[in-house]
């Protein structure tokens, strides 16, 4: 019995080590592929809207132009949002990045990325998505979207990045998150009321390029006000 005990714990380092290494060399990977992207705007979004979906139109057309103006556009490279945003990039003949992940249902790489780079791991996907971000456009989405949305949050609150714009789309989806934090966080006093200046609520994207522009050429990012 104790041999059997010292054989499993002996597997369970040996395991751990090995993933390890794979964890190391996903950041690796992720880092060389990155290296070069420039200033890059992240889009985030459900997968789970097909291309039917009004948010489809505004997140391909947000993302055209930011290709025309020199972003290169990065997502988790799935479908519904992901793919729009890809999509719009690609087309405008953009750079269209795509962190895919590997998942046992909804996530396929969509078809339109010049550069696609495979994860295994969700934490690894999530630092490349913020590294090398000049700001976040976040879609309605589920679990995964407002994981992403709160990780940046939280990064910019603490000061471990730099800040950086981040755009809510979407009032009415996003209005009881908001009222949320308005009416609990901030009243309990968990959240103070200035982190609610961290991102902006907005219904037309049309003026998110600009804005991001506007941003980064004020010598005080001073942040948002929510309307």
């Amino acid at each position: 019995m104790e041999n059997n005990s010292k054989q499993y714990v002996i597997d369970a380092m040996a395991e751990d080590a090995w993933r390890m290494f794979r964890i190391l060399g996903e950041f690796a990977q992720g880092f060389e592929e990155m290296a070069d992207v420039g200033k890059a705007v992240t889009v985030f979004g459900s997968a789970r809207l097909g291309r039917d979906h009004p948010d489809f139109a505004k997140a391909e057309g947000l993302t055209a132009d930011l290709a025309s103006r020199g972003y290169a556009v990065v997502t988790g490279g799935g479908p519904g949002i992901m793919e729009a945003a890809n999509k719009g990039a690609f087309e405008a003949g953009g750079r269209s990045v795509g962190l895919n992940i590997a998942l046992p249902h909804e996530q396929a790489p969509n078809p339109y990325q010049t550069d696609k780079v495979n994860f295994r791991y969700f934490f690894v996907r999530k630092v490349l998505l913020v590294k090398y971000s000049t700001a976040f456009v976040v879609f309605p989405g589920g679990f995964g979207t407002i994981d992403e949305l709160f990780e940046a949050m939280t990064l910019i609150q603490t000061k471990k990045i730099k800040p950086f714009p981040v755009f809510l789309v979407d009032t009415a989806y996003w209005r009881g998150l908001i009222q949320w934090l308005q009416g609990t966080l901030v009243r309990a006093g968990t959240i103070a009321e200035q982190d609610l200046h961290l991102f902006k609520v907005v219904d037309d994207v049309a003026g998110i390029p600009d804005e991001i522009e506007r941003y980064y050429g004020s010598s005080n990012h001073g942040g948002f006000n929510l309307p």
